[in-house]
This record gives C-alpha cells, structure tokens and sequence, in this order.
C-alpha cells in the first residue's frame, strides 16, 4: 500500500521507537523534542502530530522501561574470615593469608549468598579500585549524567 520497500518501513518504526524511548529516558522538555525532530526535516504537521505522540505516550514508554530494567540484587549483609597458613610439610617458615568473604544478598524474596576467596593484597586493590571509583562519583560530570538518568 505504501510503495515503498519493507527495508524502509522497518527503519522508519525502528528510528520512531529509538526517538520515543531516548526522549521518555531523558523526559526531555516539549521544546527540546521539537528542537530534536526539526533537524530531521518534516512537514510541521508531521512535527506537531509526533510532538503529541510523544506527550501522549511518555509516561507509559517510562513505565514499560523501568519494567524491563533488570533487577539486581541488593546487599544485605557480609562475613569475613582471615585464614592463615603458617607452615606445611614441605615448607615449615611460610606465611599463606587468605582472606574468604560471605556476601549476603537480597533479590525480591530470594536471599542467596555469595563466597570468594583472596590474598589480602588482591583485596587491598579492589579497595582503592572501589574507593576511587566513589571518588569518581562526586565529579560534577558524573553527577550530570546521573541526574540525567533519573
């Protein structure tokens, strides 16, 4: 009916439905989504009928995302052992230390608990890796991009 190739069509609902879930992502304001979609070259008619697309439809497209985003498990508590070897058969002056950590999770109703096992110094860089990674947070190019997230 539309005397074009199905090639064409699947682009064009493809591209509407990228344009709707980045904008309903980013609630992006009634004048940013016009200034988006007049780059693209459409009649105004066409701007005004997607523009009203996008009001109508923005919460729900919201709502549908945040369904389809996975969820992860939450930490609900930790246990630690530190485990020494002081000497074996072969080797009577050696010192082995280990570290094991019991990590208690939560995920809806389900409560499961995860074991590792490291030296201490593999640990110590998972530290200041984490450490640095909060301090990264408190950038205020991080905390844009977070904002914008919400």
């Amino acid at each position: 009916k539309l005397n074009v190739g199905v090639d064409t069509v699947q682009h064009g609902v493809e591209g509407l439905t990228y344009l709707l879930t980045e904008s309903s992502k980013l609630m992006i304001s009634e004048t940013d989504f016009q200034d988006s979609i007049h780059v693209l070259g459409f009649s105004d008619e066409l701007n005004k009928l997607l523009l009203q697309l996008y009001l109508d439809n923005r919460k729900e497209i919201r709502s549908i995302l945040s369904e389809l985003a996975p969820k992860l498990p939450s930490y609900q508590s930790l246990e630690w052992r530190l485990d020494v070897q002081l000497a074996s058969r072969s080797l009577r002056q050696q010192i082995k230390p280990a570290v094991t950590i019991k990590l208690h999770l939560h995920q809806n109703e389900d409560q499961t608990a995860q074991v590792l096992q490291t030296d201490p110094s593999t640990l110590l860089h998972l530290i200041q890796q984490l450490e640095q990674a909060l301090g990264e947070m408190k950038t205020n190019h991080c905390r844009r991009i977070v904002r914008n997230m919400k």
